[in-house]
């Protein structure tokens, strides 16, 4: 059983938790990092297939190549938003590859585990989920550690495959940045930004059957 202290310090970072895109330089010590990828590392996984494996990135000139591919997917989803909305997009800053000390990329390896894997062979998409849970830990941990992190998820996975030698069938799910920030948001970027509202969760919960209200 958990104290409620430790009850209290579990909610409390889960709730603190932001994805964060300003950084500073200084380096993450590197018993940290590791506390980092074996919370990752205990993650759940489907089968326990542990589908992942990560690639730090410390150096300018591959984080630079890296940012390139992410400002080259922004631009390009751009054309999706019009007026208002588009620059509304463009001004949102949503990477911080080539500021924060340290970029992982989090990959998934469908194969892991061989032909057959419990619970894979009837969901496939069980990999991928499994890797999510494993960067959930990631971030919560980080937080703890006092350390910023954000999720950069624009990207054409071909460019990153390319930039970091990544053989085809893996799958690159995640560049993550992480650093230490001077500017830890109260709340979600894009809540402050306006961008989109917090559902509220009893229209999010049904009972029984869809569409059913429970509350």
């Amino acid at each position: 059983m958990f104290s409620e202290l430790e009850k209290e310090a579990l909610y409390k970072v889960i709730y603190k938790r932001r994805d964060v895109r300003t950084f500073l330089t200084n380096k993450i010590p590197d018993e940290v990092i590791l506390n980092i990828l074996n919370a990752a590392h205990h993650g759940p996984s489907v089968g326990f297939m542990r589908p992942w494996n990560f690639i730090l990135v410390s150096s300018d000139e591959i984080k630079e190549r890296l940012a390139w591919a992410t400002e080259k997917e922004r631009r390009a989803l751009a054309i999706h938003y019009e007026g208002e909305r588009q620059n509304q997009f463009l001004n949102l800053k949503i990477e911080g590859i080539k500021q924060a000390p340290l970029t992982i990329c989090v990959t998934c390896d469908p194969t892991r585990g061989g032909s057959h894997v419990l619970g894979r062979n009837s969901i496939p998409e069980t990999d991928i989920m499994s890797t999510a849970c494993a960067i959930q830990n990631m971030w919560l941990a980080a937080c703890v550690e006092g350390l910023a992190m954000g999720w950069v998820s624009f990207y054409k996975k071909n460019d990153v495959r390319d930039i970091l030698k990544i053989p085809l069938h893996i799958d690159p799910i995640a560049l993550i940045s992480i650093g230490y920030t001077d500017n830890y948001p109260e709340k979600p970027i894009l809540e402050t930004a306006n961008w989109e509202e917090r559902k509220d969760l009893k229209d999010l919960i049904f009972k029984e059957s869809w569409g059913t209200s429970s509350l």
